[in-house]
């Protein structure tokens, strides 16, 4: 089996295993505080990854950027928190498409912090997508969720929060970034978590360590992924996950995707598509 081809098959059980966990928010979502389940993600992952964290030693987790930590775990909390009310309130197929639109903000954002330089071709790619964008969301029509605004914002966070980690991957490896992530995100919902409080019941704790799991599990698999396979061949397969997104909502919470939102999601979709070729094709022609 070719690296690529392996690489394609965790991409494949990643995006399941986030899919899933989205249902699982979902359902949780019902009877709990999106607080409450986004504090208990961040705890279980905490714990999940403490092999790693204690394999890597003191030593390796030490910092001189503390302050990018917080700020990065401030966004990108900020950004899951968003992510979760979206999941719960919006049809999942709905909150999953709206998501993708992470790239096009992330094209935005690397011309505004980093300087970097987009060609016409990508800029046209990204108006094109935020067109669709539009579509899905609906601002001042009869279809228009407010919870909408939600999981654009969390696609924006999202953005810049991989922005920060660009900035800081050039001191930082992976473990300290995760460790710092978990812990602050355990920190930064303790409160809140604790304000709205529901005990939960054996059903409930079932699916709080299920998402824990899920999330941790889905994360690894993309690490084995863009590990072994060529970025720009394994990226454009996470959009698999909108097709489990659909499926769940249909055959779990019977629910069924209107026309708009199809035609939003496609022109999402084909507008980060184009994106990540192009981004592809270009560290080819660096390389």
């Amino acid at each position: 089996m070719s690296a690529n081809l392996r690489g394609a098959l965790w991409i494949v059980l990643g995006t399941l295993l986030f899919a899933l966990n989205d249902a699982a928010v979902k359902f949780l979502g019902k009877t709990m505080s999106p607080f409450e389940i986004v504090w208990v993600r961040y705890l279980l992952g905490l714990v999940l990854l403490a092999p790693v964290f204690v394999h890597v030693g003191w030593r390796g987790l030490k910092t001189q950027r503390l302050r990018f930590h917080v700020a990065r775990a401030v966004v990108a909390c900020t950004a899951q928190v968003a992510a979760y009310f979206a999941v719960i309130e919006l049809l999942l197929a709905d909150a999953t498409a709206i998501s993708f639109s992470r790239p096009l903000f992330q094209t935005a954002l690397a011309v505004v912090i980093l300087g970097e330089v987009v060609g016409r071709q990508r800029w046209w790619a990204t108006a094109i997508g935020f067109v669709g964008v539009l579509i899905m969301v609906r601002p001042g029509m009869a279809g228009f969720h407010a919870m909408s605004l939600a999981a654009v914002g969390a696609a924006l966070l999202f953005g810049y929060s991989l922005i920060l980690i660009r900035q800081m991957a050039r001191t930082e490896p992976t473990p300290r970034i995760l460790f710092y992530y978990h812990l602050l995100g355990a920190i930064f919902f303790t409160a809140p978590a604790v304000h709205s409080w529901v005990t939960p019941d054996w059903t409930q704790t079932g699916l709080l360590f299920l998402v824990g799991a899920l999330t941790t599990g889905a994360m690894w698999c993309f690490t084995r992924a863009y590990s072994q396979a060529e970025a720009s061949f394994v990226g454009p397969i996470e959009y698999v996950r909108l097709v489990y997104a659909a499926l769940l909502g249909y055959l779990v919470f019977t629910e069924l995707p209107d026309l708009w939102t199809t035609i939003g999601a496609a022109i999402i979709v084909g507008s980060s598509l184009y994106l990540a070729r192009r981004e592809g094709g270009r560290a080819g022609a660096v390389a």
